[in-house]
């Protein structure tokens, strides 16, 4: 997938003197599906990335099947940030791919209320372990189906095979486009803010 993104502004607005809800947000999946692609595209700053060029030491270790023109790779982790409205603005930490860096997800995960799992549905395996981590850590999340123009596939049957529940939302998305992406982010935080009201009200019953 060319990572070349498109919709991005002109100038990148300052953070807004009304902005009084941070949230952490992390983007999760396996190795090249899109994740410092999306952090790009929607990032209203520079975003800090930790990207190398990809050498003959990842030979053998890093897959390249299926993504056979990546030149460069994440070895720490993305960072950018996006207000979404006059008050809400999320941090956005992009979580690097690959099993040997897979260590520092536990400390990405630290202070995250919610989180993206990328997947290219191509490689849908390659998923199993982010989804397995952040239900480790009861860390609510959505699934966002980056289009690598694959084979198509059922959400009732990504949902199959990914074992996700009903009330994990799965959406369709281009990394590379700033408003698809901004759809993914937003569709996180009505997510969250679901849970928090449904947790609410069973407070409120008990």
């Amino acid at each position: 997938m060319d990572s070349a993104t498109s919709d991005r502004p002109a100038v990148r607005p300052p953070l807004r003197s009304t902005a009084d809800n941070g949230l952490k947000i992390v983007i999760v999946g396996g190795f090249g599906v899109g994740k410092t692609t999306m952090v790009r595209a929607v990032s209203d700053i520079r975003p800090l990335n930790t990207e190398e060029t990809m050498t003959q030491a990842g030979e053998g270790i890093d897959d390249l099947t299926q993504v056979r023109g990546k030149t460069s790779t994440t070895v720490a982790f993305d960072f950018g940030r996006i207000s979404l409205n006059e008050q809400t603005v999320l941090y956005l930490f992009g979580a690097p791919g690959q099993e040997r860096f897979w260590f520092l997800w536990d400390r990405l995960f630290s202070g995250t209320l919610g989180a993206v799992v990328l997947v290219d549905t191509r490689r849908l395996a390659d998923s199993w372990y982010a989804i397995d981590r952040l239900e480790h850590h009861g860390t609510p999340f959505i699934v966002a189906r980056n289009d690598f123009g694959g084979p198509s596939h059922t959400a009732e049957q990504v949902r199959e095979a990914l074992d996700l529940s009903e009330d994990v939302p799965l959406v369709d998305c281009d990394a590379r486009s700033r408003e698809s992406s901004k759809t993914v982010l937003i569709t996180l935080v009505q997510h969250l803010h679901a849970l928090a009201s449904a947790s609410s009200a069973r407070g409120a019953i008990s």
